[in-house]
């Protein structure tokens, strides 16, 4: 189940500005961490302040630069003052992670989805990347340049037993993106998105047995479930010029579970 990473290094990628949302714990974190190794400027994101500056303690332990902004991605007020302080600490950004997600919904069929669950998961995935990305991209305009990486889920790919807010809102950010990389190439700006499987983040650790982990690899061609690393590999590439030629894509981080 194990993977052994070894992150590829980017060297333009030092000094760059960059901003995680739900950078405080998997993949959001492992982001975070690989993008300060390869010399970025990180302002990490979360409304689990504890959880963020533990965070950027370790990156700042590791001889990188992070600081920590909280806020609720869900609040446009709050993602300016984000954004305001990024600025004024860091620099414009250069690179935009949108990784933020959240919401509350049982298992079960639509028609048991209360209205309060579904506007809960579509806010807290869909309507967080739009208010970010309305935020930060005024700024990248003016510059001409910026790549913006969103964050989806094979469930807003494939047919699965998620909720349906949950994959509804995932296939929402998939269009988003490409929509807004075809209106932003014109200003230099590249958007991409991440479309992950099963990932083994420290909750599904947690809250998944060893057994249904098992199972669930055994789903994917490639035999294993993910790892936040396997994310933030992909995360650094999109964020670099080696995908300079690159936008509009969804990249299916999947281990082989979706081919298209």
């Amino acid at each position: 189940m194990n993977s052994i990473h070894h992150l590829a290094t980017y060297s333009d990628l030092a000094d760059k500005v960059v901003i995680v949302t739900g950078g405080s714990r998997g993949i959001g974190a492992s982001t975070a961490r690989a993008l300060a190794s390869n010399g970025a400027q990180v302002a990490v994101n979360g409304r689990d302040t504890a959880a963020t500056d533990a965070i950027v303690a370790e990156i700042q332990a590791k001889g990188g630069r992070a600081i920590g902004v909280a806020a609720d991605c869900t609040d446009f007020s709050a993602v300016e003052q984000m954004r305001q302080k990024v600025e004024n600490e860091l620099g414009p950004v250069d690179v935009l992670a949108a990784f933020a997600g959240g919401g509350i919904v049982r298992p079960g069929p639509v028609e048991k989805v209360s209205e309060e669950e579904w506007q809960s998961v579509i806010n807290g995935n869909l309507t967080a990347t739009f208010l970010t990305v309305k935020s930060f991209l005024p700024g990248m305009i003016e510059r001409r340049r910026g790549a913006i990486i969103t964050m989806a889920s094979t469930a807003g790919r494939l047919p699965s037993a998620a909720p349906a807010p949950y994959s509804a809102a995932k296939a929402g950010i998939v269009m988003l993106s490409r929509n807004l990389a075809n209106d932003m190439g014109k200003y230099g700006i590249r958007v991409n998105c991440i479309s992950p499987s099963a990932v083994l983040t420290e909750r599904t650790s947690r809250h998944m047995p060893e057994a249904q982990q098992k199972e669930i690899a055994a789903m994917h061609p490639l035999g294993r479930l993910g790892v936040p690393e396997d994310i933030a590999s992909a995360a650094l590439f999109l964020a670099s010029d080696s995908s300079s030629w690159i936008t509009g894509v969804t990249l299916d981080v999947a281990g082989g579970r979706v081919m298209l």
